[in-house]
C-alpha cells in the first residue's frame, strides 16, 4: 500500500521495538542485542513468518507493562543513562514516546483511509 514496509502490524510491531529502547535500553541500561531487538528502528517494522497478530500485539502488551515497572519508582525529573544522547529525564523520554506514537498513529490512520478507499 506504501512503498516503505509499513503496514498496521509492523507498526505495533515497530511500538514494541520504541517501548523496549526507551525503557529497556535507556531506564533499564540494557544493550540492544541482550535485549533480543533490532539494531535499527526501519528493522523494527519487518514482519517475519512466525509473527501473527495475537503474538505482536502480546509482545507490544509485554513491552508495555515492562515499561511500567522499569519507571514505577521513578520520579519525572529523574535521569537515565541508557540512551546515546546522555542522561535525559524521564520527563523528555515519555514525552519522546507519546510524539513518536502520536506519529505512528497518524501513519496508521492513512493506511486504514486506503484499505477503506479501495
Amino acid at each position: 500500500m506504501v512503498p516503505s514496509r509499513t503496514t498496521l502490524l509492523g507498526l505495533v510491531k515497530h511500538a514494541a521495538f520504541v517501548e523496549q529502547v526507551w525503557f529497556d535500553e535507556a531506564v533499564i541500561c540494557r544493550p540492544r542485542a541482550e535485549i533480543g531487538i533490532p539494531a535499527t528502528p526501519d528493522e523494527s517494522f519487518v514482519l517475519i513468518d512466525e509473527d501473527t497478530v495475537d503474538s505482536v500485539r502480546a509482545a507490544h502488551e509485554a513491552a508495555s507493562a515492562a515499561s511500567r515497572e522499569a519507571t514505577a519508582a521513578l520520579d519525572l525529573d529523574d535521569l537515565v543513562h541508557g540512551n546515546r544522547r546522555g542522561p535525559l529525564p524521564l520527563r523528555w523520554v515519555y514525552l519522546h514516546v507519546l510524539r513518536e506514537l502520536a506519529q505512528h498513529a497518524g501513519h496508521a490512520d492513512i493506511l486504514r483511509e486506503q484499505v477503506l478507499a479501495a
